[in-house]
C-alpha cells in the first residue's frame, strides 16, 4: 500500500460524516416517515422540521451508503439495511442512535476522548465542561430522552438487591440516585411492607414519579429531587446505592458514601450494590470496550476490597457481605 492509499485509508477511518448522517436520520425519524408513505423531499422536510435542500443532501448521501433508494422522480424509499432505524422494528436502533436520546448524547461525548486519555475523567466533562447527568438534567429535552429509554428492566444482576438481602426487618429504604425507579418499584412490589424514597436530579425524578405511579406503589413511596452530594432524607433504615460509584472517582465516591452515612445515623445501614464491568471489558474487542467505558465513567471496575476501602474512608464498617456475581456485589455498611 503506497502513501496515497494510506492517506485514503486513514481518512476513511476518521470520517465523521457517515455516523453523523445516520444519527441525524435517526433523530429526525426519516425512516418512519418514509415507511408511512412520504417519499418526496419537500413533505419529508415539513414533517422533519428541516430545510428542504439540506435534507435532500442528507437523503442523497444515505443513498450512497446503500440505506435508501432514489427513483427517477426524486422520491426516496427504504432499503432493508435501513429498516432497523424504524421505531417499531423488532431490533430497532433508532433510540440508541438518535442524538437527542440518552445513549446518543453519551456517544457524542466521544469526540472528547482525548480528555479521558489525558485525565481519566469522562469525555463528557472535557467536551461540555460538566458531567453527563447534570447536562441531561439541564436540557429541556432530557426528561423526554430519559422517559423513552426507561424500560423498567432490572439489569446487571440487580435482582440480587431484592432477593439476596434480608428486607424482613427493614421498614424504609432510600434509593439514592434511583434513576427511573426500576429497582425501587421492584423492591416495593416484592416486599409489600417496605416504604421507599427515591432521590435523583429533577429531570429524572419526573420520570421516576410516573413509573412509580404506573407500578401502583405511589402510596408507599416519595420522590425527592436532589443530589447525593447534598444532605439526604434522614433516619431511614437502609440507604441503597445501586450502580452509582462507577461514575465517580474515589474522592467523589467517598463523599457520596459520607452523605449516606450522615443520613443513616447510628441505626441505619448503607447497602452498596455496585457494578463492576471487568467481565464486560474482557470481551473479544477488549480495547474498544475499554475505551468506550472509560470515556463514560472513571471507574468501571472496582473490586469488593476496593469498595470496602472506600466505605472505611467514609467512616463506615462492613456488617454484611452478600453474593458477588461477575458484574455486581452487595455490601452492607454501618456507621
Amino acid at each position: 500500500m503506497d502513501d496515497l492509499a494510506h492517506v485514503g485509508h486513514l481518512t476513511d477511518l476518521a470520517d465523521l460524516l457517515r455516523p453523523a448522517a445516520i444519527r441525524a436520520a435517526a433523530t429526525l425519524g426519516v425512516a418512519d416517515h418514509i415507511a408511512a408513505g412520504v417519499h418526496d423531499t419537500e413533505r419529508l422536510a415539513r414533517l422533519c422540521g428541516t430545510r428542504t435542500e439540506v435534507l435532500d443532501s442528507l437523503l442523497r448521501y444515505l443513498v450512497s451508503l446503500d440505506l435508501l433508494d432514489r427513483d427517477k422522480n426524486g422520491g426516496y424509499a427504504l432499503r432493508d439495511a435501513a429498516r432497523p432505524l424504524l421505531t417499531d422494528h423488532p431490533l430497532s436502533l433508532r433510540e440508541a442512535l438518535r442524538l437527542d436520546g440518552v445513549t446518543g448524547r453519551s456517544d457524542t461525548a466521544l469526540l472528547g476522548l482525548v480528555h479521558t486519555v489525558r485525565t481519566g475523567e469522562p469525555a463528557h466533562v472535557g467536551l461540555f465542561g460538566r458531567g453527563y447527568w447534570e447536562s441531561l438534567d439541564e436540557d429541556a429535552t432530557g426528561a423526554e430522552a430519559i422517559e423513552r429509554a426507561a424500560l423498567g428492566q432490572l439489569v446487571f444482576d440487580a435482582e440480587l438487591i431484592r432477593d439476596a438481602y434480608d428486607w424482613s426487618a427493614v421498614r424504609s429504604v432510600v434509593d439514592v440516585g434511583g434513576n427511573t425507579g426500576a429497582i425501587l418499584t421492584s423492591l416495593l412490589t416484592g416486599h409489600p411492607h417496605l416504604r421507599g424514597t427515591l432521590v435523583d436530579l429533577p429531570g429524572v425524578t419526573r420520570v421516576a414519579a410516573k413509573n412509580i405511579a404506573e407500578a401502583g406503589v405511589q402510596d408507599r413511596c416519595e420522590v425527592v429531587a436532589g443530589s447525593f452530594f447534598d444532605p439526604l432524607p434522614a433516619h431511614r433504615d437502609v440507604y441503597l446505592l445501586s450502580a452509582i460509584l462507577g461514575d465517580w472517582d474515589d474522592a467523589q465516591a467517598v463523599a457520596i458514601l459520607r452523605r449516606c452515612a450522615e443520613a443513616a445515623g447510628g441505626t441505619g445501614k448503607v447497602l452498596l450494590a455496585d457494578v463492576s464491568l471487568d467481565v464486560v471489558m474482557k470481551s473479544d474487542d477488549t480495547a474498544r470496550t475499554e475505551l468506550l467505558l472509560r470515556a463514560m465513567m472513571p471507574r468501571p471496575v472496582r473490586t469488593v476490597a476496593e469498595l470496602t476501602r472506600l466505605g472505611r474512608a467514609a467512616g463506615l464498617r462492613v456488617t454484611w457481605q452478600g453474593p458477588v456475581t461477575p458484574v455486581r456485589s452487595l455490601i452492607e455498611f454501618s456507621a
